[in-house]
């Protein structure tokens, strides 16, 4: 029996690569170091694997933004618009990546950022391959190869882990018609078998093909594909141990292909999908090693030993010993780096950190899982074995988890609480009173938070300033950014939320049934890293959380400053939710007391009020089949959240890098006034599912991308805005930014809203001017 990991965090146990990153982004240090970092990172990470007794190591599993980017660049699936940064003296192949991922402008060009979108049902983005008819592949990048070499000079023989080559297509997108993403196999394959040549010169034992895709809805033609792929690396690659790794769910209706692979392990995940392991037994070919996925790679709770080790024998009797692994469920670069660096009970107390384990943690889980099974167990891991049982017990009977009113609340919930006064077509008339334009302009919520607003946060925590004196500066900050707006003219201003830390941690520390960590750190995109609570009881809010803030800044302006909060589904989808009770009843305690604070907002005279939702979409479960359930109760929960108010109160929501042609009517029936999207990197199309579907609320097409430091001209706002207008009436559009400024700096903000602000103008202007041609004739 070996031990298997698909992939560990990259960003380093003290988030290095973030901070050299931003570094090297700023100028403020030099190509080498960047090097430097990456290398110190890998080696830390392969050298603790190893430590730790896993048998089978990745490698290729580090990147310096996206895994998937990674590909794109190996593969020479290159934009074309990147040609003169390529061309660029002085620029190396990581300039080029960077400019991919984030754009590029400076030195006479101006190139925008490739597409990003959700991992799966996951919150980290990943870059999207863009292709075209024909689209030539080639080997461009051989980081999968010096990864693996380098790992073999200190001693480690890596399994090199690829994206396989259908889902690597499959995560694309066709950047013009004609042809379907899935065809390009062809063209796609030879490089494939070019890196396999390579990496075989070097003795390579085991390579790792991820085929999440395996375990979604798939045509005809992409199970063929599987089929050739497979069978084509098979006959170049006879001795080639290939595992094949699915994760995120069940192999489902896809089992009967999976398993005639010619494949040497096929990797399997219990957490998501236990009930899958009779099947795969069943029809699983003799010769083939089954890698059991059992310790969760997406969440932060301890493994329950018992129960993974009555799976493993379960396997065993079917298939012995040598032809069974064990395994996390998925990569754990979705899960925090290391508990043992939870050092402060203020935030994390000793009880419920015994109920966890970051990814140096699950590491151990494997390997102690393994010693357990084969019996090589020392007296030590038979006490990590009672010591699992009395953590998992413990949890079960824990005092703080249950709150009989919560529950009680939940029970008595109502259709009524679910729905507003009056629909949509009523409210529009009413909040007509609001005398907005149109092309009403505002942003999504957050302003710059510079690293002068963030050391106030470290400063009261550490004590070095009280609570009356963070207070002041979080008031003159909000002050500047208040009276700013105002000069530049925007219709609904937003406070900048310089009090927050994060749009969910934020909210957990107000509520109750979460805890928090302090270096619980994972990877959103790039640079950003997150820091999701810890939901680990019933939730309730003791006390509102919003208004101190949102009435102060209100009280500065005669605008309408907005109210800013995080919808239900989203703290969910964005925290590491207790695995004790259904999501959907979690999700609707949370639901309840953002009521609560939404309620407050109003009775306090704030008529505009924002709840972000931009997890919906990711929350979707990967099976068309589960959708509907998911979208009832993700629904409900938002509904249940906006439906206490009057009807002249304006209800906003705000969702981010989703796909919305399957979900427009469930987006529809959250029935928020006015919705805003991200559609810049897609050049507005995102905005045809609206338009084809005849949505009928207001709606925000975010109009330049946040995630790229390029400033966009005003130019390209409106011609953003026209295609805008092409498709959905000017009188229900409304013109923002893709997200909220919270990554970016104060110069690029300003320069940037300032060109969207004169963009509306020119689209007002031009509208006058079309009205008074058409009365003159």
């Amino acid at each position: 029996m070996l031990t298997q990991n698909l992939g560990y965090p990259r960003i380093g146990s003290q988030r290095e690569l973030k901070k050299i990153c931003e570094n090297y982004w700023a100028d403020k240090t030099g190509y080498k170091n960047v090097l430097q970092v990456g290398k110190n990172i890998r080696h830390e990470n392969w050298k603790l694997q190893k430590e730790a007794g896993i048998d089978v190591i990745p490698s290729n599993d580090f990147s310096f933004y996206d895994h998937v980017l990674d590909h794109s660049l190996t593969f020479g699936a290159i934009p074309k618009r990147y040609n003169e940064v390529i061309l660029k003296k002085g620029n190396e192949e990581l300039d080029l990546y960077f400019a991919m991922a984030r754009g590029y402008q400076k030195e006479g060009l101006d190139v925008v950022a490739m597409e990003m979108t959700k991992w799966f049902d996951t919150n980290y983005h990943y870059i999207v391959p863009e292709f075209c008819k024909d689209q030539p592949f080639k080997l461009f990048s051989t980081k999968i190869i010096d990864e693996f070499y380098e790992a073999k000079q200190l001693g480690i023989t890596t399994k090199p882990v690829l994206i396989g080559p259908v889902s690597y297509l499959l995560l694309g997108k066709e950047k013009e018609a004609g042809f379907e993403k899935i065809d390009l196999i062809k063209n796609l394959l030879p490089v494939y078998i070019e890196i396999l040549s390579r990496l075989n010169a070097l003795d390579v034992e085991y390579v790792q093909f991820d085929e999440p895709f395996l375990t979604l809805d798939l045509t005809e033609k992409d199970k063929k594909a599987y089929e050739h792929v497979y069978k084509e690396i098979r006959k170049a690659f006879p001795r080639l141990k290939i595992v094949l790794a699915t994760y995120f769910e069940g192999l489902g209706n896809n089992l009967a292909l999976t398993t005639s692979l010619p494949v040497d392990v096929l990797h399997i995940d219990l957490v998501r999908a236990e009930d899958q392991l009779n099947d795969v037994l069943a029809s699983l070919k003799e010769e083939i090693i089954l890698s059991l996925g059992l310790v969760d790679g997406r969440n932060i709770w301890k493994n329950d030993f018992e129960k993974s080790l009555s799976i493993i024998n379960q396997a065993v009797e079917k298939r012995g010993l040598a032809k069974v692994w064990i395994a996390p469920s998925c990569s754990l670069i979705h899960s925090p780096v290391d508990l043992d660096n939870e050092t402060n009970e203020k935030n994390l107390s000793a009880e419920i950190k015994q109920w966890l384990a970051y990814a140096k943690q699950k590491i151990a889980e494997v390997a102690t899982l393994k010693k357990l099974i084969t019996h090589e167990s020392p007296a030590s891991t038979l006490q990590k074995l009672e010591e699992n049982k009395i953590a998992i017990s413990n949890r079960k009977v824990s005092k703080i988890i249950h709150n009989p009113a919560v529950k009680a609340r939940v029970s008595a919930l109502k259709e009524k609480d679910a729905e507003r006064l009056s629909p949509f077509s009523a409210r529009k008339i009413k909040q007509q009173e609001l005398n907005l334009p149109n092309y009403a302009t505002t942003t999504i919520g957050s302003f710059p938070q510079t690293a002068e607003v963030r050391s106030w946060r470290a400063k009261l925590k550490n004590g070095s300033l009280t609570v009356e004196e963070y207070d002041n500066l979080i008031a003159q900050e909000t002050e500047k950014a208040v009276k700013w707006q105002e000069e530049i003219n925007l219709d609904v201003l937003v406070h900048g939320e310089f009090e927050r830390n994060d749009m969910v941690e934020y909210f957990g520390e107000q509520l109750d049934g979460f805890a928090f960590s302090k270096n619980g750190w994972v990877q959103s995109y790039g640079s950003r890293c997150v820091k999701p609570p810890i939901i680990f009881g019933d939730v309730s809010r003791p006390e509102p959380m919003t208004v101190k803030w949102t009435a102060y800044a209100q009280s500065l302006t005669s605008k309408y400053m907005k109210g800013m909060l995080t919808g239900p589904v989203t703290i969910l989808q964005w925290s590491f939710v207790r695995n004790d009770q259904p999501r959907s009843e979690t999700c609707t305690q949370i639901a309840l007391a953002i009521r609560d604070e939404v309620c407050d907002l109003e009775n306090a005279g704030i008529k505009i009020i924002q709840i972000d939702e931009p997890a919906i979409r990711e929350g979707l479960p990967l099976r068309k089949a589960d959708w509907q359930n998911y979208l009832n109760w993700a629904v409900k929960a938002f509904k249940i959240s906006a439906s206490g108010v009057k009807d002249g109160t304006q209800i906003h929501t705000h969702m981010c890098y989703s796909e919305f042609n399957d979900i427009i009517q469930n987006i529809a029936d959250m029935d928020a006034d006015v919705i805003t999207i991200e559609t810049s990197r897609s050049q507005m199309e995102l905005l045809d599912a609206f338009a084809d579907f005849k949505y009928p609320n207001e709606i925000g097409p975010g109009v330049y991308d946040i995630h790229s430091p390029r400033v966009p001209k005003r130019e390209e706002m409106v011609q953003l805005l026209k295609k805008a207008k092409a498709v959905i009436p000017s009188e229900q559009l409304w013109v923002n930014p893709d997200c909220g400024l919270k990554t970016r700096g104060w110069d690029e903000t300003k320069k940037a809203l300032i060109e969207m602000v004169e963009a509306a103008k020119e689209m007002r202007k031009a509208e006058k001017v079309l009205s008074a041609d058409l009365q003159a004739n």
